[in-house]
């Protein structure tokens, strides 16, 4: 099958592409041609109009959680993967705290199986430890075999230095990241972040020097083992401070954020919304600007929405005993646009890198090229859109979201991958 995508500004600062008015044409999923079409090109495709939208390389969302295997009834692969098109992703990298813990080749088939043959890319983070319980490395070479990008104990952090030390001399004979959610399991437990809206609310807290004490921890062991050291959704002023200095002192320390972070504070839980109820949890406006600075100046390399399902019943309780975490493969990119590119805090140029090329760049994936014979993996922007966020057009099965009836600017309207394109909410072969 042929298709154009007509009238279209292409834009790929990794390939220096950046062509107003353009056409692409595809045939069988692979590009043929970008730049103007002469009527024979034409001939015998079909032809989506796009009014001068942006066409970008395929966007990736390196932290997911899919909940398969497990908990099924909150996410599988496949609505995950519906949510992450419908919300402009072309690839995503799943999280390990399944049920059982991705700690297997077993269970990175499965994931897998699952996901073939849909147009979202689904790459797979193996857990750093056996059923992530922080006691014994997990079959790092058998995960690498079967297809892992990179290694976490996603919701908690790695237990002991020393197994942190192991898993970042084991990760880089195989050149993958180890990816940390940084959290002092000592200082955690809370409800919110420490500060003067916890001493309002009368919930208990979790200190931002909780998330320091890891990242500070995980930036020496780096430099000692030379590893790769990724810090998950980053939240804090100190955290963003410590990358930076590391990052100028050449270790391989990369980062990344999420929406949230850089767009809500702690003010939003006087409601008791538990959608507001994260982990990280949200932090005080100093560390949002932090953010925002660290953003502009390359400190935090990329933006993930660590999609995280919940079940309603289990969010409808005390805020104090509700799950941490928000659904966000859905807003991901409309809050982005809204938060940096309107109010001129990154160009697209660096949206892009940020939430395509980087984040595959750290998982050792291949980016997206916009040249004749390549797969077309690519999503459409539509930059001027002003839309409300409405939970239940979501895909996810979930819609455990603080943004709902949210107003936003700019959102992605299309993806293509995989011989298939997402277009007006349906999924065409091409």
């Amino acid at each position: 099958m042929k298709i154009v995508l007509q009238n279209v500004n292409v834009v790929n600062p990794e390939s220096k592409i950046n062509e107003k008015k353009s056409s692409i044409l595809i045939e069988d999923g692979k590009i043929v041609k970008i730049g103007k079409l002469s009527s024979s090109e034409l001939n015998g495709t079909e032809e989506f109009n796009l009014s001068e939208k942006y066409v970008v390389p395929g966007f990736f969302d390196m932290h997911v959680h899919l909940r398969e295997p497990g908990r099924e009834d909150e996410e599988t692969v496949k609505t995950g993967c519906d949510s992450a098109a419908n919300g402009g992703f072309t690839g995503i990298a799943c999280m390990p705290n399944t049920e059982p813990a991705i700690d297997s080749a077993e269970v990175v088939s499965l994931i897998k199986k699952q996901a073939k043959g849909h147009l979202v890319d689904v790459k797979v983070i193996g857990a750093a430890t056996q059923g992530r319980k922080g006691e014994m490395i997990s079959p790092m070479a058998e995960l690498c075999e079967a297809g892992t990008v990179g290694f976490s104990d996603d919701g908690v952090a790695i237990k002991t230095a020393a197994i942190l030390k192991r898993a970042l001399e084991y990760s880089k004979m195989y050149d993958v990241p180890i990816i940390e959610h940084c959290e002092d399991e000592s200082l955690a437990g809370g409800a919110m972040n420490e500060g003067f809206n916890s001493t309002l609310l009368g919930l208990p807290p979790i200190p931002s020097v909780a998330e320091d004490l890891i990242v500070m921890r995980g930036i020496i062991m780096a430099e000692y083992t030379k590893g790769k050291f990724h810090v998950a959704h980053i939240s804090t002023k100190r955290s963003v401070k410590m990358v930076r200095e590391a990052k100028e002192a050449g270790i391989n320390v990369t980062a990344e954020v999420t929406p949230h972070h850089f767009t809500l504070t702690d003010d939003i839980i006087k409601t008791y919304d538990t959608n507001a109820k994260m982990n990280p949890p949200l932090r005080e406006k100093k560390d949002v600007e932090e953010i925002i600075k660290g953003l502009k100046d390359g400190t935090i390399d990329c933006i993930a929405s660590d999609h995280a399902p919940h079940a309603d019943e289990e969010k409808e309780v005390e805020f104090e005993f509700a799950p941490n975490g928000i659904i966000g493969l859905e807003t991901q990119i409309g809050l982005t646009l809204t938060e940096l590119l309107q109010k001129k805090v990154l160009t697209l140029e660096e949206i892009i890198f940020k939430m395509s090329i980087n984040p595959r760049k750290i998982l050792r994936i291949p980016t997206p090229k916009f040249e004749k014979g390549e797969i077309a993996n690519l999503t459409i922007l539509d930059l001027d859109e002003i839309w409300t966020v409405d939970i239940t057009k979501f895909k996810s099965k979930s819609k455990n979201s603080p943004f709902d009836k949210r107003i936003l600017t700019g959102r992605a309207v299309g993806v293509v991958n995989n011989n298939k394109m997402f277009y007006d909410n349906n999924f065409i072969n091409i």
